[in-house]
């Protein structure tokens, strides 16, 4: 349907950047058969517009956020409400094979370059184990402390229950040449863990639940 339209009428309003980058490949879209009726270039222009916006670092995209919300106050309750499903969309199973994974990559190497002589002084390998796995699990207990205080609840839960699921199965199935470094770590940490969820008040019921994972339960 390329009868009748030029890339002027078909252009407005555009910079002239856009426009010029759009009539360079005007030709071989009609070459391809690229359906150029008025509804086929809104698309088209939609399709590159959403590749752009997908190619914003975080920084640029909170920024872009920012921008919109202060132009159009009315977004900002259809954005928290969006943010809020976002946030929400988290499951223990999830959360368990992140937390599996960021434990079992830590290896030798890691401990080699961590213990020994520093520039502070003597580090010994068992220490430096330790401080590994806890970096690699600190990001999501970090995230349940978050969603407790953002008053997500059920999400603060499933960090809570994955990352207890986690350690226990790092404790009973990895094969990281680290582990033998940490042998009481996974259950200190489930301590940990369900000790700083408990500061977010849930009621008994949700505690019996995440001590009964906590014991293995669900295994």
């Amino acid at each position: 349907m390329t009868s009748g339209i030029t890339s002027s009428a078909i252009l407005s309003p555009i910079s002239p950047i856009e426009r010029k980058k759009f009539q360079r490949n005007l030709l071989s879209w009609i070459l391809i058969g690229v359906d150029l009726s008025p509804e086929g270039v809104i698309l088209l222009r939609r399709s590159e517009m959403m590749r752009f916006i997908q190619s914003l670092n975080p920084n640029e995209a909170a920024r872009v956020l920012k921008g919109l919300l202060d132009e159009d106050p009315l977004l900002t309750k259809k954005t928290y409400d969006m943010a809020v499903k976002v946030a929400g969309n988290v499951d223990a199973e999830t959360v368990r094979g992140q937390v599996f994974s960021a434990l079992d990559r830590l290896g030798m190497d890691d401990l080699n370059g961590r213990a020994g002589r520093t520039q502070y002084g003597y580090v010994e390998p068992d220490e430096a184990a330790w401080e590994l796995f806890e970096e690699a699990l600190n990001p999501f207990i970090d995230e349940m402390r978050k969603n407790q205080r953002r008053a997500l609840p059920a999400t603060a839960k499933a960090y809570c229950i994955g990352t207890i699921e986690g350690l226990l199965y790092y404790r009973d199935n990895s094969r990281s040449d680290l582990r033998d470094w940490l042998e009481d770590a996974p259950g200190e940490y489930i301590d940990t863990v369900v000790e700083e969820w408990k500061k977010g008040s849930p009621n008994d019921d949700e505690i019996a639940e995440v001590l009964d994972v906590a014991k293995g339960g669900r295994l």
